[in-house]
């Protein structure tokens, strides 16, 4: 995971130093509304973070390329409760997905500083963990552990919009669907589904 981390780091390097009169370099952070979708039912939101690094490559005045490399914390919730012979239950899990994101967006300035984006995106998967707790009949059992047969890859689509102040500050708003199916094991299809609100920076 590690070496995938610095060859795409390294790649976006080498295009800044054969073209550093033209791209901007920049970093980026901010915050993901994730889920799981498919054939998961009842699967709710879990708030996470992105940050990484980006470089901007101008193809024409309105039309530029832009790699990134963010780590991002992705997931899902899942709750449920009821009565069962007379006693009360209550379930929750929490599905943390984290990943080193690798997305290529192609950008489109409508107006000054403001564009529109799209593009596909590939994630390396760094880390699945789940944490439960589960009370029945007022007694309350916490465990953690690793989630086994998650895909290692994952591919998606990427779109969303941008804006950058002259300063060279930035926000951008983004929905990232996965194409992939992340479940290894039986015929259940999982994808991932991540909404992300960003601000940060470029020169």
């Amino acid at each position: 995971m590690k070496k995938l981390f610095f060859i795409a780091a390294t790649i976006m390097l080498s295009v800044t130093a054969t073209q550093a009169q033209e791209v901007r370099l920049g970093a980026k952070g901010g915050v993901n509304f994730a889920n799981l979708g498919g054939d998961i039912d009842d699967a709710d939101s879990r708030t996470g973070f992105h940050i990484g690094a980006l470089v901007e490559i101008p193809v024409t005045e309105r039309f530029s390329v832009q790699p990134e490399v963010l780590y991002s914390a992705q997931g899902a919730k899942y709750e449920e409760s009821g009565t069962e012979a007379g006693i009360d239950y209550l379930f929750k899990s929490d599905l943390k997905l984290d990943y080193i994101q690798v997305p290529v967006m192609a950008k489109f300035y409508v107006a000054e500083g403001f564009a529109i984006e799209a593009g596909p995106q590939i994630g390396f998967l760094a880390s699945s963990k789940a944490e439960s707790e589960s009370t029945i009949g007022g007694v309350t059992v916490k465990d953690e552990g690793d989630i086994e047969d998650i895909a290692s890859i994952d591919f998606g689509l990427g779109a969303g919009v941008s804006y950058r102040l002259p300063m060279g500050v930035f926000f951008g708003a983004r929905y990232n669907h996965g194409l992939s199916n992340i479940n290894d094991s039986g015929d259940d299809k999982v994808n991932n589904s991540v909404f992300q609100l960003s601000a940060g920076y470029s020169f």
